[in-house]
């Protein structure tokens, strides 16, 4: 779940994961007495970052961030505003590396690389995925029943999620989480188009990050994710684990790593708290009149609900199987599809509450693509 990142996790190796429990003492002590009660969250804004065509930062071509002299300056002030300890805040910043792979990785692809939705679909929709998904489904068949009496969200849709983002937590990631953070927070790439929104993007998820290791006890060297910091089944960013993760299980501890329970609950949750209407179907086939089509007008919105079903006909477009007294607004949807024509959908409310997981109307119907794929294979099982 990193907004605007489309690239697919590489295979992890065995999660290590380490608790801490209790405060730690003697010299390599973290200073943890008092962890009890987790501190609030500082409103206060990460500190500035470099803007775009500013002098880069020193780069640390080797070893860890606890060589960076301008980094470590930076300690005292982070530790005061999240109310952590700095002894702990030094001491994971300290042992963090720079990556150099990392702002490779997250740099855009080339101008002139044209998308295609074929290609795209064809990385997640395939029979690996499906099979792992029928026995996803299949293991935690009651606990998805659940979720959806809870939060209205369809089995389907989120065993789309899980498969989309690690194949039900084959591909977790294998990077360390404060290593890719570390490196995005403070040897972010000036060449990218959004550099300094991106930047303050990941210092504060990297701010998230300490807050929910302190919180929850875990070993902030240990824990590994994507190359851009997403975490667990789910790939959760640290605020989004922050804000929107649930103990489904009711463990009195929120797992996204080793717990498909509470997996279930916080991606329907995740959903519900950014709008899903139960009930409604995330994305419609469309066909075109040429002779009255507005593509233009029809785009300009982007992959926003805007236009009801009446406008969108007045448009040149004609969405399929709308159930009689539809009154959602549409959005028209255009998946490119290199040199060959681009296939378009129209989408609902709910499609672009998927994307609010992926900013990417591509991830979107690969989501509902495998969902719908899941379910089939669930219902020939069935037979």
């Amino acid at each position: 779940m990193i907004p605007d990142l489309h690239t697919p996790l590489s295979p992890a190796p065995e999660r290590q994961r380490l608790r801490l429990l209790g405060a730690l003492a003697g010299a390599s002590a973290l200073a943890l007495a008092g962890c009890g009660t987790p501190p609030k969250p500082a409103d206060t804004a990460p500190a500035p970052v470099p803007r775009p065509g500013a002098a880069p930062a020193p780069i640390a071509l080797n070893g860890s961030y606890a060589q960076r002299a301008d980094v470590m300056a930076q300690v005292p002030d982070m530790a005061r505003r999240l109310g952590l300890p700095e002894t702990y805040v030094r001491n994971a910043i300290g042992n963090a590396d720079f990556l150099p792979s990392v702002p490779r990785l997250i740099l855009p692809s080339g101008k002139g690389v044209r998308r295609s939705w074929r290609v795209y679909r064809s990385r997640f929709i395939d029979n690996t995925r499906i099979r792992a998904g029928v026995q996803f489904w299949n293991e935690n068949a009651t606990q998805l029943q659940k979720a959806e009496r809870e939060y209205g969200v369809p089995a389907k849709y989120i065993v789309g999620i899980v498969g989309v983002e690690t194949i039900y937590g084959r591909n977790v990631g294998n990077m360390r989480v404060i290593d890719t953070l570390s490196t995005l927070s403070f040897d972010f790439p000036q060449a990218h188009p959004r550099a300094e929104q991106r930047n303050a993007f990941f210092r504060s998820e990297l701010e998230h990050y300490l807050q929910l290791t302190w919180q929850n006890r875990d070993d902030p060297l240990t824990l590994r994710g994507s190359y851009a910091g997403a975490m667990g089944l789910p790939q959760f960013m640290p605020s989004s684990w922050v804000k929107h993760a649930v103990d489904f299980d009711r463990d009195g501890h929120i797992d996204l790593f080793d717990s498909p329970t509470d997996v279930v609950g916080s991606v329907a949750h995740y959903f519900k708290q950014y709008g899903w209407v139960s009930g409604l179907e995330p994305v419609y086939d469309v066909n075109f009149d040429q002779s009255r089509l507005q593509l233009a007008t029809l785009l300009a919105p982007d992959i926003t609900p805007t236009f009801t079903p009446e406008q969108f006909g007045e448009l040149g477009a004609m969405p399929v199987g709308l159930p009689a007294g539809f009154r959602h607004k549409l959005a028209l949807i255009e998946l490119e599809n290199g040199y060959a024509p681009a296939t378009y959908y129209a989408g609902t409310d709910n499609f672009y509450v998927i994307t609010r997981y992926n900013n990417s109307s591509y991830y979107a119907k690969a989501v509902i693509d495998l969902a719908n794929e899941v379910e089939r294979a669930m219902q020939r099982q069935a037979n």
